[in-house]
């Protein structure tokens, strides 16, 4: 697979994967296409341990894994990217 079709595939696992989870996710877009590419990778690694990597016809079943896989990764990224920039929206303005 190529970097720019691994690009994509990120970008739209990533995306679909900010639309099924529930409220609004904080990750920036050029993360959401990182994470979407290694929940695409987990996805495969599971279909393949499944032996379903590879079927006649659309691999749908590795299409699946690939975008719980994106949910996941996400998921995960955006509860991580909120813990490390932190939650609060004051602007950094304490209350006295």
């Amino acid at each position: 697979m190529s970097w720019l079709w691994a690009i994509i595939v990120g970008l739209v696992l990533g995306l679909i994967a900010k639309a099924i989870l529930p409220g609004k996710q904080q990750v920036p877009l050029w993360l959401t296409i990182i994470l979407g590419m290694i929940g695409s990778l987990l996805g495969n690694w599971a279909a393949t341990g499944l032996g379903i990597n590879e079927t006649k016809g659309i691999d749908w079943g590795r299409h699946l894994l690939q975008l719980a896989g994106a949910v996941l990764v996400v998921g995960i990224g955006d509860r991580l990217w909120v813990a490390v920039r932190g939650g609060n929206k004051s602007g950094g303005r304490h209350a006295a």
